[in-house]
């Protein structure tokens, strides 16, 4: 960013400021959604895997899940997926 020289100096270090503080959050951002889209490319195989495990026979299955990494927070899963593998 460039400045004219009759920029206030006090103007100047409100902006310096206030861009120094823009690009840390860019980059905090972009380390969450790399976060985020690692997270929800890992569930979708999990997702697709179980719903291989719903419609297809149990004896022509194999499954191999991959890591994923875990959520801030934990999610317990819901009782539909709970019943489908208690009757596995």
């Amino acid at each position: 960013m460039s400045l004219s020289l009759d920029t206030p100096p006090g103007v100047a270090d409100a902006l310096g400021y206030l861009q120094h503080h823009l690009q840390e959050l860019t980059e905090r951002q972009n380390v969450s959604e790399h976060a985020i889209n690692t997270t929800l490319m890992g569930l979708t195989a999990q997702l697709q895997q179980l719903i291989q495990l719903m419609t297809s026979p149990a004896s022509a299955l194999t499954i191999a899940l991959p890591l994923v990494p875990a959520p801030s927070s934990p999610v317990s899963p819901s009782p539909l997926v709970l019943d489908a593998l208690s009757k596995q």
